[in-house]
């Protein structure tokens, strides 16, 4: 199990990440949600060691990573935004050379890396200069990366960032079929990937947690209102007032042209037991429907709900301050 416990993460005087907590189960998958800017990559560096904290506490399967950090990567898989690959290295070289940092020898070592080469699809290109490389096969590269040394814990920072639409599925493949050996985080800002993969996700704004629960649960949350389609020739606006006059419309939201004086009423409705009603006021109004459908809230609209607020913009003040916090030597009175 992975608990983050009141993390936070300053620069200067800014906070990146506030406060945050969160648990990650065994052999879970959790997404990590957040728009560009959210803090997850911060978070994701500081689980994994890479950054210290500001406060607050990350424990790695009970082991604290500020306190004992040896021990604590011991158990890390970690793939970062950027891939940690070396250009001038090959795939092979650099595979056994990163085996070799996490310890592993001998025959293990070719093992493993024979194993997680074939595992992200890159056996055929183990001679080549990660240079040469394209986006997606250094990605796939600083995946393997992540698999050596069985670690019982798996970071992922976006790990389908470059990747082709055949690709992404064979790695989101991978990523399910790992959770029976593995605890996952994946971290992405990418709505589809986490409803692919994750059972529960943690979706951040601005360093700050705004929801934490399964994807489900979050969906309902937006309650029971549904969107209807109905698509309807005839008058628009005597369509539109008919079904305006039906209970439990909230109102008409809007209106597409579909040709041949044929549209499409998108309809906000307290719950879809409504559309008999509508269908029922339509027909009694001589309209004829060719198409009804309703939509449910989906993981994306409660995405743009929890994360549209805007935060506090910084005016000069708090930047010359913040550098000055930064930059000891810096002397706001020269600017």
């Amino acid at each position: 199990m992975i608990e983050i416990k009141n993390l936070t993460k300053f620069y200067g005087n800014n906070a990146a990440v506030k406060n945050i907590s969160f648990t990650v189960k065994d052999h879970e998958i959790l997404g990590f949600l957040g728009p560009n800017g959210a803090g997850k990559s911060t978070t994701m560096n500081i689980i994994t060691g890479y950054l210290p904290s500001s406060g607050g506490k990350v424990l790695i399967g009970g082991t604290d990573i500020a306190e004992n950090p040896s021990e604590a990567k011991r158990k890390i898989g970690y793939l970062p935004e950027i891939p940690p690959v070396y250009p001038d290295m090959k795939v092979k070289e650099y595979l056994k050379f990163a085996a070799g940092i996490k310890g592993i020898k001998g025959a293990e070592k070719k093992a493993q890396v024979e194993d997680a080469m074939e595992k992200l699809k890159i056996k055929d290109m183990e001679n080549r200069l990660i240079r040469n490389l394209s986006k997606g096969y250094k990605q796939r590269v600083g995946f393997a990366q992540a698999l050596l040394g069985n670690p019982e814990y798996l970071i992922l920072d976006e790990p389908t960032v470059g990747l082709d639409p055949s690709q992404v599925v064979e790695v989101r493949n991978l990523i399910m079929s790992l959770k029976k050996d593995h605890t996952i985080i994946l971290s992405s800002h990418i709505l589809q990937e986490i409803q692919a993969v994750c059972e529960r996700v943690v979706i951040i704004s601005h360093g700050e947690i705004r929801a934490m629960d399964t994807i489900k649960h979050l969906e309902d949350s937006m309650g029971t209102s549904v969107v209807i389609n109905i698509k309807a020739e005839g008058d628009r606006e005597k369509i539109s007032a008919c079904i305006s006059s039906v209970a439990g419309i909230g109102s008409v939201t809007e209106v597409i042209p579909e040709g041949d004086n044929v549209n499409t009423y998108k309809i906000s409705a307290e719950n879809d037991d409504v559309r008999k009603d509508i269908l029922s006021a339509l027909v009694k109004n001589d309209i004829s429907v060719s198409e009804v459908s309703s939509e449910r809230p989906s993981l994306e609209e409660v995405f743009v709900q929890l994360t549209a607020s805007a935060p506090k913009k910084r005016d000069l003040r708090d930047l010359l301050n913040e550098m000055e916090s930064e930059n000891p030597y810096y002397d706001k009175e020269e600017q």
